[in-house]
């Protein structure tokens, strides 16, 4: 497995040789080469780290903070923590930038590492690119501290409660709305840091709560990506406990899906449309998601009578987009919503109380949300790929086949046709090409899947 470095981080598989898997010289070299570029203009820094529940994440916590350490950089470490939490602690702190260990929705074997600068956002991509040149250098010119001058390292417990604490002054949110409604929901926290930020944020809001894969142990019950495949076991609850919701997370909390009342999926592409569609009804203004994201976006946003801007996928693209056409919400169709009234980052704890905003104020059920909203058939597929290859000729061959159609080449390639599209681009995350296809009917989709696959 190849190491993987992105605008989503530096991750890979546990184990195996440096270069080519998440090894302790890689981590060595990442974090000392992302604290060499931010301690340039800081006399006296302070890096946030926290982590998700990861088998190995104490492990690469350690080393990150023992870097950091012997660099002269005081570390505040948030230990357990989601990555919304972290990024939103780093904003309200003096710390120059964050790291965040997680490898959000990859399997156990994974982990990484992601950067944020002082704002708790994602570096840039130049940034990314710079540290990467640097860390493959072995951080060859970097400085370490002596032994009279190292690092300070403070232990946080309050990132999480702060959270929650911001969400609850949130001016859409109220929580006696939301107690008044007596929702009960079931939460599949997958095994991490969910368990410890979705059930205190629940109980703030006046919801009863069952959770299922609670025990924060990094042996995830299930591959963590919220999936309909997935989510069996949370659909069955939902119905076995007579609930209003299933809530999904992913290992580090940014990224969100529900399961209606009757135990169906709602679709991870529509929790940005529900969250959407509350904070339109309070307040107008653009609208951003990425270019794999579903037009049912698009569609609430003409209903609505604003502008829906599509962006590369990453969430430094879809934020950077958010802030030059300044949107009142933004996110990926992935789960990820984006409040810029909290902060610049996908958050499934602020998604979770919007939904439940909208569902007490609006007296319908997830399912009746859902048939409010235009409907649209998304499929996932992908297929293996060499990362160390460039995939341009095949976009070109795929370009060429589709050349009398409206082709976006911001993010690999996508195709836009009537009522649908298809995009091929390289995954960030994994070493794969994603094939991804929407349209009003399951076949058309397929279709389309199956003729970009046969090109290619």
């Amino acid at each position: 497995m190849s190491l993987i470095k992105s605008v989503s981080g530096i991750r890979g598989t546990i184990g195996g040789a440096a270069g080519d898997n998440l090894t302790p010289l890689d981590i060595v070299s990442f974090v000392a080469a992302y604290a060499h570029y931010l301690k340039k203009d800081a006399p006296n820094p302070t890096i946030v780290v926290g982590r998700d529940g990861r088998i190995s994440g104490e492990m690469v916590k350690n080393l990150a903070i023992s870097t950091l350490q012997a660099m002269g950089i005081n570390v505040i470490d948030l230990d357990y923590s989601t990555t919304p939490s972290v990024e939103m602690f780093v904003h309200s702190s003096p710390a120059i930038g964050g790291i965040i260990i997680t490898a959000s929705h990859n399997p156990a074997e994974w982990n990484a590492l992601k950067f944020l600068n002082e704002l708790g956002e994602f570096i840039s991509p130049e940034l990314g690119e710079s540290i990467k040149e640097l860390a493959e250098k072995s951080a060859a010119g970097v400085n370490f501290s002596n032994a009279f001058s190292l690092g300070k390292i403070t232990l946080s417990t309050d990132a999480i409660q702060k959270h929650i604490d911001a969400i609850l002054d949130h001016p859409l949110i109220d929580k006696e709305v939301i107690r008044e409604a007596g929702f009960k929901v079931v939460l599949d926290a997958i095994n991490s840091t969910g368990s410890i930020s979705i059930p205190p944020l629940l109980d703030a809001l006046g919801v009863k709560v069952h959770v299922i894969n609670g025990e924060v142990s990094g042996v995830f019950a299930h591959n963590p990506e919220p999936l309909p495949e997935h989510l069996t076991e949370l659909c069955q609850a939902v119905v076995d406990q007579k609930a209003d919701l299933g809530i999904s997370v992913d290992p580090d909390v940014d990224r969100l899906a529900f399961v209606d009342e009757r135990g169906i999926f709602f679709g991870e592409e529509y929790t940005l449309v529900c969250a959407a569609d509350y904070v339109l009804r309070h307040k107008q203004g653009p609208v951003v998601t990425n270019l794999s994201s579903s037009m049912a976006l698009k569609d609430l946003a003409d209903a609505y009578g604003v502008a829906c801007h599509f962006a590369p996928v990453g969430e430094v693209h879809v934020v950077k987009t958010m802030k030059e056409v300044g949107a009142v919400l933004g996110g990926e169709g992935n789960g990820g919503v984006i409040d810029p009234e909290l902060h610049y980052g996908r958050d499934a704890m602020i998604g979770i109380a919007m939904v439940l905003m909208h569902l007490a104020t609006s007296k319908k059920s997830l399912s009746q949300l859902k048939e409010s909203y235009s409907a649209y058939v998304m499929i996932k597929d992908k297929i293996s790929f060499d990362p160390s290859q460039s995939p341009q000729k095949l976009l070109d061959k795929v370009a060429q086949h589709f050349h009398k159609h409206q082709l976006d080449t911001r993010d690999g390639l996508k195709v836009v046709l009537a009522e649908s599209w298809v995009q091929l681009r390289k995954s960030n995350t994994e070493p794969i090409l994603r094939i991804y296809a929407e349209a009003k009917k399951y076949e058309a989709a397929q279709e389309l899947v199956k003729e970009v696959k046969s090109l290619i």
